[in-house]
């Protein structure tokens, strides 16, 4: 018999491979809540001697996550969408929030504990790029790439998994590593760690304080910022600061750091209120900032406070 706590063993494990197809925290929790939903129907009907009961629920997921994308659009990031714009530029309009890949905290989709090598690459492949490169793929050449070069399932466990043969798994597999964008394969860890929390403490205050040139010495010379929902973004450390010279929108702005997507992010208030979610990755240097601006609504999913203004 299954148990709650048998399928809720599987949950962050899932919810990892289910952003990893979808783009979005919050459709990868409505397909695993609707994984468990289905497996929990069907309980009297699995049998252990046909496959391993993670297997089994890989199944159902992967079977809600192709059902979804059928009528979903491709979710990118701003660099995939338009020519980096000039310092100084409008934003344009604003795209819907299923334009873009959204972030997603990593307690809801790395394991705590684990062999750190394996950790390693789990976080390298929830970054963001990485899952927007994903995004290119078809829906059953993503799952194939997920699970066999991500998750490290054999070709004959994909097969199962799928109802196919291995033939087809490894077909499908070359077809997506073909289609990857240049240099999006699985990443590996490179050793250089990531940003420092000495240089993410500089950051803070020099973002808060509007330091610009502080700022900017932290900045790779390649470095990208963007704002989802807008398509505008800017490439360059020069273009950036050309741009932070002509507002000091941020001064006196909080960020309160967490983690999202590997790596360090910020949950940044404006007059005490939800103003935007910042991530940044890089190491040495900040190489990438994406800010996903009035996303009010995940801030509970990253455990920050609704308001830091004071209650009478």
């Amino acid at each position: 018999m299954i148990s709650g706590p048998d399928l809720d063993a599987h949950r962050v494990e899932l919810t990892g491979y289910c952003y990893r197809m979808l783009g979005a925290a919050a459709d990868a929790e409505d397909a695993v809540q609707e994984t468990m939903l289905r497996a929990w129907r069907a309980a009297g009907r699995y049998d252990e001697r046909r496959a391993s009961l993670r297997t089994w629920l890989f199944s159902i997921a992967t079977n809600v996550c192709l059902d979804a994308l059928r009528a979903a659009g491709r979710r990118a990031l701003a660099v995939d969408l338009a020519p980096a714009a000039t310092a100084g530029a409008g934003f344009g309009a604003p795209l819907p929030e299923s334009a873009f890949v959204g972030p997603v905290p990593d307690a809801l989709v790395l394991p705590a504990g684990g062999d750190p090598a394996e950790l390693a690459v789990q976080r390298e492949t929830i970054r963001l790029a990485f899952v927007a490169a994903l995004q290119v793929l078809p829906p059953r050449q993503r799952a194939v790439l997920i699970l066999r070069e991500v998750l490290a399932w054999s070709a004959a466990e994909v097969a199962t998994l799928l109802d196919t043969t291995v033939a087809s798994v490894n077909s499908a597999l070359q077809r997506a590593r073909a289609t990857l964008p240049a240099g999006a394969l699985v990443p590996r860890p490179r050793g250089a760690g990531e940003l420092d929390q000495a240089l993410l403490d500089r950051y803070v205050q020099a973002f808060t304080s509007h330091d610009v040139e502080t700022l900017v010495s932290l900045l790779h010379e390649d470095a990208t910022m963007s704002m989802p929902p807008f398509s505008w973004w800017l490439s360059g450390r020069d273009a950036i600061a050309a741009t932070m010279r002509a507002s000091d929108a941020c001064r006196g702005d909080v960020l309160l750091q967490v983690r999202a997507n590997g790596g360090p992010a910020f949950g940044q208030y404006r007059d005490g209120r939800p103003f935007a979610l910042l991530l940044l990755t890089g190491g040495p240097l900040v190489t990438s900032s994406v800010a996903f601006l009035g996303r009010a609504d995940l801030f509970p999913l990253f455990d920050l406070p609704a308001s830091l203004v004071p209650t009478a």
